[in-house]
């Protein structure tokens, strides 16, 4: 193995240490209607609220979400993996069939939100940077809707983990 390739794959080991949140990232517009499983997303500023998120440019839904220029940044609870793992590909579900369960609703930008999520953030993409092997998206949050009841779902060490929301586990 190269140098070079064990690099990449010790990144990627370490990277898999990093906890990260479980989301699904939706767009829907003339470019088409698709989603993706995430974790490589993070919040930039507050003032205007903007988050970062990050697609690998192979991906054949690039096209989709920068066509569409706009998406919805859902953050996933703990009883959501099932959808994380759809839309990961990790099941045999279509992307239209995806979309056709009764679970979205559609936000002020006409983006599918998913329902029971921690969060749903709906934003336009206002820059997008290419950075290696992936395209990075800025985009300005239009729409914040947050739920109090939840657990959160993260990515940790290559498999799926539920986070104790403490205030909540307390109250029961």
């Amino acid at each position: 193995m190269s140098l070079k390739n064990e690099h990449r794959l010790r990144f990627r080991d370490a990277m898999a240490s990093l906890s990260a949140a479980v989301n699904i990232i939706t767009t829907d517009g003339p470019a088409g209607r698709c989603g993706i499983t995430a974790t490589a997303v993070c919040s930039v500023t507050d003032t205007p609220p903007t988050l970062m998120v990050c697609m690998n440019r192979n991906s054949t839904m690039n096209p989709v979400f920068q066509g569409n220029g706009r998406l919805c940044v859902n953050i996933l609870n703990h009883e959501q993996e099932l959808m994380a793992r759809h839309f990961a590909g990790m099941t045999e579900s279509s992307m239209e069939e995806r979309f056709s369960w009764d679970i979205w609703q559609t936000g002020i930008l006409e983006q599918p939100m998913l329902r029971g999520t921690l969060a749903n953030l709906e934003g336009s993409i206002e820059q997008v940077q290419e950075i290696g092997t992936h395209n990075v998206y800025l985009v300005e949050i239009k729409q914040i809707i947050v739920r109090e009841e939840g657990h959160g779902l993260i990515y940790f060490k290559r498999s799926f983990h539920q986070v104790m929301n403490k205030t909540l586990a307390t109250a029961v």
